[in-house]
């Protein structure tokens, strides 16, 4: 799909990779929506990328009706919003639980859902993209909500893809690995060994656009190194586990030792 001119509807816009998709699509012309809780990052993007700010709350269900419905009428649905760090398993409750899954699961399928039934309806093309993580490829200490909610919307996505291949609707998932700056990592307090090759905000932003125009079924913004090691862990868990294990992975995902 030609970006240029397409109207894009971009969840979790105020945080590092949502800022950095929206220029990125501004850049190549798209007519944006960004929505996010904070108003004030909102509309400084919304300055810089001639954009409409849409103020919303996945976990509040109004807000989630807002985003629902907005979904309905956009060419490009970008579903970025996510939440990461785990609380450790002793303070988990049931409010932890149901806010992972609403942010990173629920609001994503249901908006999808809405934009897919919409587009049928009007037997109009259109483009979804999930921003998903290694995360959902393979699964690590400490982060049993993100690894559960991102596996979870890896498995939507490719299963909506097959479901939406004759009705001229792409589906795609955009798997980051450790990002500079932004993302789930950056903001966690977790210290990564110097060795480990990271990308940036702007390579997710063009993977992004890439993915728009391309529709291919899985993107990764990654070094070939850690998707290797996705793979691994997706295909051998146990084998996985003994290396982390080996390597000292919980330590270095427990951000109450890094705080």
């Amino acid at each position: 799909m030609n970006i240029y001119g397409r109207n894009v509807l971009l969840t979790g816009a105020s945080g590092g990779l949502g800022q950095a998709i929206a220029k990125e699509l501004h850049q190549r012309g798209a007519r944006l929506t960004l929505t996010g809780r904070r108003v004030e990052e909102l509309e400084a993007l919304a300055e810089q990328t001639q954009a409409q700010v849409l103020v919303a709350d996945l976990c509040d269900p109004a807000g989630l009706e807002q985003l629902v419905e907005a979904s309905r009428d956009c060419d490009v649905l970008i579903a970025n919003a996510g939440m990461g760090s785990d609380v450790a398993i002793a303070e988990m409750t049931a409010q932890e639980v149901d806010r992972s899954i609403d942010v990173n699961l629920r609001g994503p399928i249901l908006m999808a859902t809405a934009f897919a039934q919409a587009h049928m309806e009007r037997q109009a093309s259109g483009q979804i993209v999930f921003i998903g993580s290694l995360s959902g490829v393979i699964a690590t200490p400490n982060t049993r909500m993100y690894n559960a909610t991102k596996f979870g919307l890896r498995g939507f996505s490719l299963s909506l893809r097959e479901d939406l291949s004759s009705a001229g609707i792409g589906v795609s998932i955009v798997e980051p690995g450790f990002i500079s700056e932004a993302g789930m990592f950056a903001t966690s307090g977790i210290e990564l060994p110097a060795a480990v090759r990271k990308k940036t905000p702007a390579d997710v932003g063009r993977c992004v656009a890439k993915t728009i125009e391309s529709n291919p079924a899985e993107a990764f913004v990654a070094p070939i190194e850690l998707r290797l090691a996705a793979t691994l862990g997706s295909l051998a868990p146990g084998l996985s586990s003994m290396i982390q294990r080996r390597a000292g992975t919980a330590d270095m995902t427990d951000t109450r030792s890094n705080s």
